[in-house]
């Protein structure tokens, strides 16, 4: 779904032009608007086959993964920053903003898409509303998720290479977080304005049977519009935010393993290093699944929007995409695994909360409140502070 099918009908419109009366050429258009500009009876059935039966278990264990531990572990990281006020630092609220929105993904897209390309293979039956939602929502958590990775790196910058400039003040960071958002709110919409439902005939079986293709799909005389656009958000939520966080780990990088720290090196200090070194180190590699799984995804669209004639009449060009799609949306596990899961240490706080529930239960005489001022009242450590990014 999602980006799919989305726009490269110009080539297509163009081979029919030539070949077809203009009587025909309507009815096809009017009847068939997909990518692969040869009449509807010839079009292959992607939903048969090994490969789609292949990529359909592909797809379905990735989204229900996704749902798990995006769902889950984000959930758990936003109930433990809401739980515990001295966790809400700069880096953490900014990571907040990329739990909420995988987990938005996992909780509200994914059940629909399941049901899209595993229960249905290829059919939508949930009306135009939820289609364009699903699309919109998909495009926005993709654009905040770059968007807050973008942020964090700068702040990582910022602290460990001009760590004598006064850091960013609350009223800004909450400044920033709403940029973090309305840019990708604003830049989404076309994903849900132009979603549809497009019904296709089904390869090889009477006229009747029909699929619903829920996609966003730009008319043809639209085109132009339609490659400006995609070109301005590759640019903006693609390879600028890719640019500038190289720019800051490598600058990182250089400060922390390539200069001299001044002075005589306490025990404290060098503890202090390893733990920045080892959270760069986590962040590279967080930069580095990141170009990894969304590269692939951005180059086939780009070869499928702007070179159509290349993959539109390859019978499986359809399935390999959506395997690219589901790798790319992939990196929302590893998101979650590497800030929620590793870095912040969800799990332990979870079992204080755990803990503090059942304390109460079986401890009437002291409230939950004592109980957890005695129970955070631990000496914040270089741990933590590692722990925190900082």
């Amino acid at each position: 779904m999602g980006d799919t099918n989305i726009s490269h009908m110009a080539a297509a419109y163009t081979e029919m032009q030539e070949s077809l009366p203009a009587g025909k050429l309507d009815h096809y258009m009017d009847n068939y608007d997909m990518d692969y500009g040869i009449p509807p009876d010839e079009i292959p059935d992607t939903t048969q086959g090994q490969a789609f039966f292949v990529a359909t278990i592909v797809i379905g264990v990735v989204l229900v993964c996704i749902m798990l531990v995006c769902g889950l572990g984000n959930f758990i990281f936003i109930a433990t920053l809401t739980r515990y006020k001295k966790l809400r630092n700069l880096t953490n609220l900014l990571i907040a903003n990329l739990a909420i929105s995988d987990f938005i993904v996992a909780v509200v897209c994914c059940p629909f898409l399941v049901d899209y390309y595993v229960v249905k293979q290829l059919s939508w039956n949930h009306g135009l509303v939820l289609c364009a939602s699903v699309n919109y929502l998909r495009t926005v958590s993709l654009y905040v998720s770059t968007n807050a990775l973008l942020a964090i790196a700068v702040d990582r910058y910022m602290a460990i290479v001009h760590p004598l400039r006064p850091r960013m003040k609350y009223q800004t960071a909450y400044c920033l977080i709403t940029g973090v958002w309305i840019v990708p709110i604003l830049i989404s919409v076309p994903s849900a304005y132009f979603a549809s439902e497009t019904m296709y005939p089904q390869g090889g079986t009477t006229p009747t049977t029909h699929k619903v293709f829920c996609a966003q799909i730009w008319p043809v005389d639209q085109q132009a519009y339609y490659r400006s656009y995609f070109l301005f958000v590759f640019a903006v939520e693609f390879v600028g935010p890719v640019i500038v966080m190289a720019m800051c780990y490598t600058q990182i990088s250089r400060e922390l393993w390539f200069k001299n720290v001044p002075g005589f090196q306490t025990e404290q200090i060098r503890k202090r290093l390893r733990c920045r070194r080892k959270t760069v180190m986590v962040l590279i590699g967080i930069l580095t699944a990141y170009i990894l799984c969304w590269a692939p995804y951005y180059g086939f669209t780009i070869l499928r929007d702007f070179h159509p004639t290349l993959i539109s009449r390859q019978k499986n060009s359809l399935v390999a995409f959506y395997i690219i799609e589901c790798i790319a949306m992939s990196n929302s596990m590893i998101n979650t695994f590497c800030f929620v899961s590793v870095k912040n240490n969800t799990v332990k706080h979870l079992k204080k909360i755990v803990l503090l529930r059942w304390r109460s239960t079986y401890a009437p005489s002291k409230t939950v409140d004592e109980m957890d001022m005695r129970t955070s009242s631990m000496p914040v450590t270089e741990e933590i502070e590692c722990i925190h990014l900082r």
